[in-house]
């Protein structure tokens, strides 16, 4: 999603007629993995597995001889075949070849210039293929060659160009293939998710590759989109309106978005994306752990991460195969993982051991590298840590419990995340690994259901996500019950009706039961509210010690944060004489409209016994 963009979207909380919905999917496009989601017979979104099942698929494709390897089975040809094993190819979908860092290091085929098509990067591989007939088929030979069998030639080793686009159209098709033997019909359409960095020559490549692959593709969604779509769904626990934070820990960058999200729309507050930190440096760090310890048990010298010794390179390979089970292993158990590697270097089998806190002790500095990054993205969009409602992760580097616990440390403890709500692992609404599918097949299924919709809505719907100029409100907006003696700065109660950074135009209808005083009249003043956060500092409570003669030490002040809100701007007011009391109360809704512009129409109504009463309305001039 752009900055300053927001996303049309559902919380299917209408339950899904899966039977009248035609076959769609949603597929999550990563650069390391990939997984398709599909609704379900009870209306959820669900990641299916491959003909090799596997759900998280790798983004691989190797060939080795005669056959052609997509997925895991793909990835581990990395040890032996790695010149022939592409890998990361999405990120350089629509990028030039003379766009590209060339002293990046590459553990896969290299990404060379296309020789016939300038500036085209291209991967150059070594296949098996049939020779041609050693006797020409002509008039003159035809003959003998019917009458006499000829042995099948044997395939000759050829060199093979693939361009990006062509590596991608392979491996989407493999997806699309998967999705419909799992079916077992054709899919009709598809949405895919992209990063919200993803440039327009980008994206058109993506939709080209996924088209030629056969790939209807329905729309591209931002992640930060497909999250908030799988999120909204079925969120009983959350409010409507918050403030989320992603945590997308990928393999090669971390990427952080902070969203306001308001009724089922999502405005960017920040973007922040680096590429010093990423779930490959988790993996070094494991690496050498382990390359240490086989070194220690064996006496077998071995450097890793980077490697220069062609054997050293052949062992890191290996290991860091192993090193994502033993990650899997620690996310899901606070028990010890292991990791085996058999014939590691020199014939020598391993096989060693991490608990968590070990792990966590090796990673520490890029737990802190991420917490520091988010600091610094919260700071960017003006708001404190304590302002943030929600955590929600992606990747599979983000399942890990350290990384949840150094972040949620400088939160509120009302924060909300995938490990607190326990739905982290296993397809569940949090889950990292899964979430961005599901969110496009969500979303597929929102798209389908408006099929019928006029052509301006189906546009605005599809193309919300892009770089569309939206602008949103910066102040909290609400209704200021006069009280006389009321506590604190606002001098009544606050009942807030829109919150600050949401999209505009927006409108929102509440009902609320209020006090018939005296003088039988009914009465709102409508504010822009300013919320913040207080620090305070203050002594931690005082722990009795029972050696007396221990001289007292100075203790540390601790901060306590404090959530504020005080009048900033008066809007208007409102009032009226009710009809409908009962014991010195009425009901009455208050609806308000704002504008593109920032211009606001708001009305008060009594509900009484015959329904809505005449309303009462104000307009207040875009400032």
């Amino acid at each position: 999603m752009a900055a300053n963009g927001h996303i049309p979207n559902g919380t299917a909380e209408v339950p899904i007629d899966v039977s009248s919905v035609p076959s769609i999917v949603g597929i999550n496009f990563g650069n390391s993995y990939a997984s398709i989601a599909v609704l379900t017979k009870e209306g959820l979104a669900e990641c299916i597995a491959n003909e090799d099942g596997e759900r998280q698929i790798a983004c691989a494709i190797a060939f080795h001889g005669e056959e052609m390897y997509i997925g895991n089975q793909a990835k581990h040809q990395l040890v032996k075949n790695s010149q022939n094993t592409i890998t990361g190819f999405r990120n350089l979908l629509g990028k030039k070849f003379s766009d590209l860092p060339q002293a990046t290091l590459s553990v896969s085929a290299p990404v060379i210039q296309h020789p016939s098509i300038p500036d085209i990067p291209a991967y150059k591989v070594k296949v098996l293929q049939a020779s041609p007939s050693p006797l020409p088929i002509t008039a003159t030979n035809t003959p003998l060659a019917s009458q006499v069998a000829t042995p099948r030639s044997e395939p000759i080793e050829v060199e093979r160009i693939l361009t990006v686009s062509e590596v991608a159209t392979i491996f989407l098709g493999s997806l699309l293939q998967s999705a419909e033997d799992f079916l077992g019909k054709k899919i009709v359409g598809a949405v895919i998710s992209v990063p919200s960095w993803f440039d327009d020559a980008q994206r058109d490549a993506v939709t080209k590759a996924a088209e030629e692959a056969g790939i209807k593709v329905l729309q591209l969604l931002d992640d930060s989109g497909a999250v908030t779509v799988c999120t909204s769904e079925g969120a009983e626990d959350i409010s409507a309106d918050r403030t989320q934070l992603i945590v997308d820990l990928g393999a090669s960058s971390l990427e952080l978005s902070l969203l306001s999200v308001r009724e089922g729309l999502a405005y960017s507050l920040a973007t922040l994306t680096d590429s010093s930190v990423g779930g490959d440096e988790i993996d070094s760090k494991l690496i050498k752990f382990f390359a240490k310890e086989f070194t220690k048990k064996t006496k077998t010298p071995l450097t890793v991460a980077p490697a220069t010794d062609p054997l050293d390179k052949r062992a890191e390979a290996k290991l860091r195969l192993a090193v994502e089970h033993t990650k899997r292993t620690l996310s899901a158990s606070p028990g010890a993982a292991t990791c085996s590697v058999e014939s590691l270097k020199d014939g020598l089998d391993y096989t060693g051991s991490i608990n968590r806190l070990r792990f966590d002790m090796e990673v520490r500095a890029i737990y802190n590298q991420v917490y520091a990054k988010v600091k610094e993205l919260v700071a960017s969009a003006g708001l404190d840590l304590h302002e943030v409602d929600e955590i929600v992760y992606l990747g599979g580097s983000a399942c890990l419990p350290g990384l949840d616990e150094t972040l949620v440390d400088g939160f509120a403890d009302s924060i909300i995340t995938p490990f607190k709500a326990g739905t982290v692992v296993g397809g569940g609404v949090g889950d990292p690994t899964t979430i961005l599918a599901r969110g496009c097949a969500l979303q597929a299924y929102l798209l389908v259901s408006i099929a019928n919709e006029a052509t301006d809505i189906r546009e605005a719907f599809i193309k919300g996500s892009a770089s569309a100029d939206v602008s949103a409100t910066s102040r909290t907006i609400g209704l200021l019950v006069p009280q006389d003696g009321a506590d604190g700065d606002l001098g009544g109660a606050w009942i807030p009706i829109v919150a600050k950074e949401t999209p505009l135009p927006c409108r929102r209808t509440i009902t609320v039961e209020v006090a018939v005083g005296s003088g039988s009249k009914v009465g709102f003043e409508v504010w822009e509210a300013k919320e913040g956060v207080k620090i305070d500092h203050v002594k931690p409570p005082k722990v009795e010690d029972d050696d007396e003669d221990e001289e007292e030490e100075e203790e540390e002040l601790e901060e306590v944060k404090e959530k504020t809100i005080s009048k900033e701007a008066f809007l208007a007011s409102l009032s009226l004489t009710p009809s409908d009391v009962s014991q010195s109360k009425t009901k009455v809704q208050v609806r308000v409209v704002l504008a593109a512009d920032g211009s606001l129409d708001i009305s008060l109504r009594e509900f009484g016994k015959d329904g809505l009463g005449e309303a009462v309305s104000a307009n207040v001039a875009a400032p």
